[in-house]
């Protein structure tokens, strides 16, 4: 079976939330090996239609012939519903994602590093005020200015939000510009910019990658664990 072919996929899910090891798989808890509906190839034109952008094939695929959410990375891939006529996606997180802004090309580079060494260096510390009102007043006032240079709306135009990893760690798929098809890993809740998700290789790490290596590791675990 080819890496961009997704037959028997939904099965073998099917078949590993039965087995005894499942709870052993990290982030079972989060979705039980369970999978969304599959969304029909009109209703994924509909979903495009409103974005304004087309889905990365082997995601779009995915979508189709797998599911529209559920089991997967993490704990569990984010689904994309629809409420009336619109589409969006829900999840721990997923209101990071901007709908009307995907067709915008993801920015590969973040905020510049200077400027973040700068304003790390300006953090107060609690030593340095006499009033614990007045620190707390400084401290938030730092912490506003890193949230507008780290956590910026622009930061992840053009890239949805897949899932979480716990610790507010997440994993996004880049839908429009040069790095199209391709896993970023957003580790900001650690003070890191965003970065592409590299294979062993060092090679970038597009959709059915990332997930398919995820269902060998969860197959290893469940079969270890019986």
């Amino acid at each position: 079976m080819s890496i961009g072919s997704w037959a028997g996929v939904r099965e073998q899910i099917q078949e590993l939330a039965k087995a005894p090891g499942a709870t052993a798989v990290f982030g079972f808890s989060g979705h039980g090996f369970v999978l969304e509906d599959p969304l029909s190839e009109r209703e994924v034109d509909q979903l495009e239609a409103q974005l304004g952008v087309r889905l990365p094939e082997d995601y779009r695929a995915f979508l189709i012939e797998v599911g529209a959410g559920g089991a997967g990375p993490g704990y569990g891939v984010f689904p994309v519903r629809r409420a009336g006529d619109r589409w969006h996606w829900e999840g721990d997180g997923a209101d990071l994602l901007d709908p009307d802004r995907l067709s915008e090309p993801f920015p590969a580079q973040g905020p510049d590093p200077a400027r973040l060494v700068a304003l790390q260096e300006k953090c107060p510390q609690e030593e340095d005020f006499d009033e614990e009102e007045e620190f707390d007043e400084a401290l938030g006032e730092w912490e506003r200015k890193w949230e507008a240079l780290m956590w910026s709306p622009e930061r992840t135009v053009g890239a949805i939000v897949l899932c979480h990893l716990g610790c507010a760690y997440r994993q996004w798929l880049v839908v429009s510009g040069p790095e199209r098809g391709r896993i970023w890993s957003d580790d900001r809740a650690d003070d890191r910019d965003l970065e592409p998700l590299l294979g062993a290789g060092q090679e970038p790490t597009t959709f059915a990658l990332w997930y398919r290596g995820w269902l060998a590791d969860a197959v290893r675990t469940v079969e270890a664990a019986r």
